[in-house]
């Protein structure tokens, strides 16, 4: 069937959904909603028999959805409607949330209802709006979308109605979300309540409020077990993030946002939280003491921490949960740092666990962009990248196991490369590409390590294409090595599972050596260093060069500017007319 999205962008929600359908052999084509005329046109070029509305943020034209059925995906039970539905959701604590598709019409969200699916929210402490999103809705939304395409498909089903009626629908009519409801109030708000408002927040817009005399966004948040102050006060800083006292406690924020005065000089963007604020005069974080978090201490108390390792057995298991799975030049240093340290436990496996919302995205385009010298950033950040890489590639005392327990892009997925073994839940969507970003080359060794998984047409193709590819689709052109499980506890729980089998394998010498011996012929063939030396020339002309593509679409991305068009390799409806 022709499918046609309709979109605001191409988020996680809307590439998921497009591997998906396309693994079951339906014809995807993809418009980002700019404007009616547009989207209009983009009906008029593809006459799909269908069009999905993953993620909208405005009504579909009337003369669309008088023609063809739109399904139009909301994040809410069964009644919900308004555009602040995961808001509200954590806001209120409710134990129970969920997906409806509807079918558009005249009311926002109260259109029939062809598929709905639930899920049981998670405690309000570590869910943060943006992880719900990638996470619960995406799996319900999935489900549901299928749902109502095979109810579509068969053509004997009839849509519900709306019914406020029936003592089922529990969903309600609700306001957009303001910051006044949002607004923390530190001399009264407790740990929990403070938690709640920020991660309800997440993602977008944050929570308003103010630090040092100036206006802020807040984001990222964790909770504090040990640390108490003045409620308010910023009593501890810890790489990128700030620790704030509540009144029975203390909360960490990793990310800020400026907000300017004069919307005209607002052109802020999220940054690690101590980065912003060391750019206020006055040097003000001077003074508020830098607490430490050892990753090689066992611990389970509630804290900030974006990189920890765990032993069990003879297995190390290294988590990285950087922020939007963003790596930048520093957070590359102290990973690698805690992978050679890893390597030196009493361990015969390494397992690189990313963190639970993205195993890595690669470089970090927003503390790129907020530098003095983006240029100069971005080639620190690009070799830092590789010395972590190359640290994985050369490691002789163990074997790596890279588990992707959420999605990774650019050179996040080529990082997983470097491990021996490559596995991923079945959910995860990969984006083994740089061209989006400008044309941009790439490296993170990536010439070396995607030929020793996929043929030379293969690489040439998934280099070139700009498109997402789901789990299954990796393990089958071999790029990763095997898919499972839904669930991210089960996952793990496999993975574990099959660390240990590595770790007591009776062939496991042989294997080691096996590696060792493999790494040596490819040195000897070509040192990596040359790879290194090639995929850097073409780095320094996309940084350094006379074609400013990369620093332009850089810029768009971190502005998050409004798109101003379709990029043809997914509007494959236009193709034709340019």
């Amino acid at each position: 069937m022709k499918i046609l999205f309709l979109t605001h962008s191409f988020n996680s929600l809307t590439q998921r959904l497009f591997v998906e359908l396309t693994r079951r052999n339906h014809d995807i084509a993809i418009e980002f909603d700019i404007n009616d005329a547009v989207s209009i046109e983009a009906v008029e070029l593809f006459q799909p028999e269908l069009i999905i509305a993953p993620f909208l943020k405005r009504a579909i034209p009337e003369t669309i959805w008088r023609r063809i059925p739109c399904f139009v995906v909301h994040p809410g039970i069964v009644g919900d409607r308004g555009p602040s539905a995961l808001d509200w959701a954590i806001m209120y604590e409710k134990k129970q949330w969920g997906v409806t598709v509807l079918q558009a019409n005249a009311q926002m969200d109260a259109g029939d209802i062809w598929a709905t699916e639930n899920f049981s929210m998670p405690p309000v402490h570590p869910t943060k709006k943006s992880s719900l999103y990638r996470h619960q809705v995406v799996e319900a939304a999935v489900c549901a979308v299928l749902t109502a395409v095979e109810r579509f498909t068969a053509g004997n089903y009839a849509p519900q109605p709306l019914d406020y009626l029936d003592p089922e629908v529990h969903g309600r009519l609700h306001p957009p979300i303001r910051q006044t409801d949002r607004a923390i109030d530190w001399q009264c708000d407790n740990t929990h309540t403070v938690l709640k408002k920020i991660c309800a927040a997440d993602g977008f817009p944050g929570v308003l409020d103010t630090i040092y005399d100036a206006s802020w966004y807040l984001f990222d948040a964790y909770p504090e077990a040990h640390l108490t102050g003045e409620p308010g006060n910023i009593i501890a800083k810890r790489n990128n993030a700030i620790c704030r006292a509540t009144t029975d406690g203390a909360v960490w924020i990793g990310h800020l946002k400026r907000k300017f005065e004069k919307m005209e000089n607002d052109s802020s963007f999220k940054i690690a939280a101590t980065l912003a604020l060391r750019q206020l005069p006055g040097n003000a974080l001077d003074s508020v003491p830098e607490v430490c978090y050892d990753f090689f201490v066992p611990g389970s108390y509630n804290t900030y921490r974006d990189i920890w390792f765990e032993q069990k057995n003879a297995v190390g298991y290294l988590h990285f949960a950087f922020y939007n799975g963003a790596m930048d030049t520093g957070q590359c240093e102290r990973l690698r740092q805690a992978y050679l340290q890893a390597a030196k436990q009493n361990v015969k496996v390494i397992v690189l666990m990313g963190g639970p919302d993205f195993w890595s995205n690669g470089i970090h385009l927003n503390h790129i962009e907020q530098a003095a010298s983006p240029a100069d950033e971005s080639w620190r950040n690009i070799n830092a990248m590789n010395d972590l890489v190359q640290t994985i590639i050369t490691n002789e005392r163990q074997l790596t196991v890279a588990a992707l327990q959420g999605n990774a892009g650019a050179g996040g997925v080529f990082l997983s490369l470097a491990a021996d073994y490559i596995y991923a839940r079945e959910s995860v969507i990969l984006n083994p590409h740089y061209k989006s970003m400008g044309n941009l080359y790439g490296s993170e060794y990536w010439t070396y390590l995607l030929p020793r998984r996929i043929s030379r047409d293969k690489t040439v193709s998934l280099s070139q294409n700009r498109l997402p590819i789901g789990a299954q689709e990796a393990v089958d052109m071999g790029l990763i090595d095997a898919c499972f499980a839904q669930d991210r506890q089960v996952f793990i729980e496999q993975i574990e599972r099959r660390a240990e089998q590595f770790a007591h394998a009776p062939d496991y010498p042989v294997r080691l050596q096996q590696k060792v011996q493999r790494r040596r012929c490819d040195e000897q063939q070509k040192p990596l260093q040359n790879y290194r030396k090639e995929e850097l020339h073409h780095m320094e002309l996309n940084f350094y060069g006379f074609d400013p593509s990369y620093h332009v679409a850089r810029y768009h991305f971190v502005h998050k500017l409004p798109h101003a068009w379709t990029p043809l390799y997914l509007a494959k409806h236009r193709r034709s007319t340019y």
